[in-house]
């Protein structure tokens, strides 16, 4: 009998220790409860104590966690209608008002999510064109949202990090339309810049086309110059050359072969002298 009380006493200690044991986690937080009423806040990782079956422990995610929105349409300030899909990031930065706000429940802080960011969406976008509301996907959308947010769910315990856009599209009935008009202004873009090219383009060749007619014209007359120095030079050289009486009956001569060459072209290869020709002079000179 005494093994037997021993044993249950055993089993009893052990199950009152075990229910006492709290475990916390680096990812989660410990709200210890006293008859359904928060008494405590365990905020770091290790091991404590609470009373058995007069304390309970719930656990709240510390870590960073997603709410994924439904799509939902929304209408720009020009009055377009447009879809957007976006996701919130999030997490609980006050476990304890978060108990208390929202009864520790995630389900009840998602649904306060998805009510605050979808009116922020829509304040945003109803205040922007669309395609103010396209370009705006780098990053001005989301700190717009966020802004319209502000502080609103400091109340719960809740900090939203960020919200991004996954889609943002246009209603199927709308989408050809805006294409043909997005289309039609991307052609009057390359219409300008290809007449702003073209002028352009003219310019340069009406400016390099002056330039070439300027060389050309100083090139012809540097040409002309030199021609007529060469020329005066020649001249100067022919008249000292006939000035010379030795000298002017070798050139005479050459000159003359050079007419008598130029004359026995084609088949013909008769030359006819007259007497008083310097060639016929050698043949008729008398020893």
């Amino acid at each position: 009998m005494k093994k037997i009380l021993a044993g249950i006493f055993t089993i009893i200690a052990l199950i009152i220790l075990s229910s006492s044991i709290v475990i916390t986690n680096e990812d989660e937080y410990k709200l210890i409860r006293e008859f359904g009423k928060v008494s405590s806040v365990i905020t770091s990782p290790g091991i404590s104590f609470k009373i058995p079956f007069i304390q309970s422990a719930d656990t709240l995610p510390k870590q960073i966690l997603i709410y994924d929105l439904a799509s939902s349409d929304v209408i720009t300030m020009d009055k377009k209608t447009m879809i957007t899909d976006s996701y919130v990031l999030w997490k609980i930065h006050d476990p304890l008002l978060f108990a208390q706000t929202l009864n520790s429940s995630l389900t009840n802080a998602e649904n306060r999510i998805d009510t605050v960011v979808y009116n922020a969406i829509k304040n945003v976008i109803s205040s922007m064109s669309q395609n103010d509301v396209i370009s705006g996907r780098d990053g001005e959308l989301t700190a717009a949202i966020i802004n319209n947010i502000g502080n609103t769910m400091d109340q719960y315990g809740i900090t939203l990090l960020t919200v991004e856009t996954k889609r943002l599209d246009l209603p199927s009935d709308n989408k050809a339309a805006v294409y043909e008009r997005m289309i039609s202004e991307r052609d009057k873009i390359a219409a300008t810049y290809s007449a702003e090219g073209n002028s352009e383009a003219q310019i340069i060749r009406n400016a390099t086309d002056k330039e070439i007619s300027i060389k050309l014209s100083t090139a012809e007359a540097e040409a002309e110059r030199i021609i007529a120095e060469g020329e005066a030079e020649y001249m100067r050289i022919l008249s000292e050359a006939y000035a010379d009486q030795s000298r002017t009956e070798f050139y005479s001569f050459v000159r003359a072969l050079d007419a008598a060459k130029a004359s026995l072209i084609g088949k013909n290869k008769t030359l006819i002298l007259s007497p008083d020709s310097p060639i016929a002079q050698i043949f008729h000179q008398t020893p």
